[in-house]
């Protein structure tokens, strides 16, 4: 690096966690991640990634009850980096910001007025948005004289039609409480959209998109010429394919039924359905590389988690496939999504009448951070692609700056 590189900060806090990136502006490369994780518990723990030129990995427990106190030992290590750097220079600062409501569609400038926006409506994510104010209202404190960007991931999908986004519901519940297909993951689906149509030699307008997130967290979007037309999750991020530790589709009917037979409270089914529910209801564990050693050994539960996942998978596959027309490639990204040849060979097996043919040695030799796994007669390409939530932050938020300088 020369003297004076300046570098984006980006921020992205979860329900427990907060992973920070330091890319170089003007080219993307990064200089230093890490992630503060399990937030709250005593397993909390800081992990810290240097570029080579700078320090080695670093990873160590660290006492915190809060985000607040999370934020408060990043701004601390990035205070100390930039003020021993003789190279380093903070310019900018982006924050993702889970949920948008209706009132956000693009990245935004942050100031007191857009703090307030979100917080009025925070109970549209309580998991997520107290840990994203707790870093806007932080940063802004801690560092007054630089830009900082709000990049939504709810933004990607404000271009749902009306038929869409909309349910069938009273109208009131609509008009006055806002309740809406919002979707999630957007920053990530419109990340691999972007990479898939730079490896496929197009232009993004000219193609059909399936994108599959699959982590933890899952969820499935619809593209159509860069634009989200349809996805998975809806008013929460409980809506769509199973996931680690949330159902996904449900009858709405239930949660109403359960509270009716037992004692349970509005925040315990809440809690019940995102963080007792999924794959760790049915096999008794979240992590994907554990339920598919046990797959392999007969294991069950194991087996009917798996089948339930891709089946998920694979209705909604389905029904993108209809809505779009013709596809020209399936994207699987997501930490099951990329690493996970399994999930990708059951979601894609015998489709090769609607146009996709999985190549099995290709899917189980993914390496790169985009992987063609489709074998040659296939009509619709299927991609590993590595998703970069915060590279796409970074993009998005240098892009903003520049349209205001």
């Amino acid at each position: 690096m020369t003297k004076s590189t300046p570098v984006v900060l980006v921020l992205n806090s979860g329900s427990s966690s907060v992973k920070y990136t330091l890319f170089q502006q003007a080219d993307l490369q990064v200089v230093m991640s890490g992630a503060i994780n399990n937030i709250g518990l005593d397993t909390a723990t800081h992990q810290i990634d240097m570029n080579q030129t700078c320090l080695e990995q670093e990873q160590k427990s660290i006492d915190l009850a809060s985000h607040q106190q999370a934020f408060d030992v990043i701004i601390n290590q990035i205070s100390q980096l930039v003020a021993q750097s003789d190279v380093i220079e903070l310019c900018l600062i982006a924050h993702r910001v889970v949920h948008g409501a209706k009132l956000f569609s693009d990245p935004v400038l942050i100031d007191h007025d857009v703090i307030s926006k979100i917080f009025s409506y925070q109970h549209l994510a309580p998991q997520h948005l107290p840990g994203n104010l707790a870093g806007l209202n932080a940063c802004i404190n801690a560092f007054a004289s630089l830009p900082q960007i709000a990049v939504f991931d709810t933004a990607f999908h404000q271009t749902l039609p009306e038929h869409v986004h909309r349910y069938a519901i009273p109208s009131r519940w609509y008009e006055e409480f806002g309740i809406r297909k919002y979707g999630f993951h957007g920053t990530s689906h419109k990340y691999v959209a972007t990479q898939a149509a730079e490896f496929l030699n197009s232009d993004l307008s000219d193609l059909n998109l399936i994108s599959f997130h699959l982590g933890n967290g899952a969820s499935a979007c619809a593209i159509r010429a860069g634009k989200s037309i349809d996805t998975s999750m809806g008013f929460t991020p409980l809506e769509g394919l199973m996931m680690g530790n949330r159902s996904g589709d449900l009858d709405a009917t239930i949660p109403l039924y359960i509270q009716e037979q037992t004692d349970l409270t509005a925040e315990q089914l809440e809690h019940q359905l995102n963080f007792e529910s999924g794959l760790i209801a049915i096999a008794d564990t979240n992590e994907m590389q554990v339920i598919q050693k046990r797959y392999d050994a007969g294991d069950e539960k194991a087996i009917l988690a798996v089948k339930m996942y891709v089946h998920h998978i694979r209705r909604y596959l389905g029904a993108y496939m209809i809505m779009l027309g013709h596809v020209d490639a399936v994207i699987f990204t997501g930490g099951i999504g990329e690493n996970s040849a399994l999930i990708r060979e059951l979601s894609s097996d015998h489709l090769e009448r609607y146009g996709i043919q999985l190549n099995s040695a290709k899917n189980q030799s993914v390496v790169d951070e985009i992987t063609s796994i489709n074998d040659v007669d296939s009509h619709t390409s299927v991609l590993v692609i590595n998703t970069n939530e915060e590279k796409q932050i970074a993009m998005e938020a240098i892009e903003l700056i520049s349209e205001h300088s």
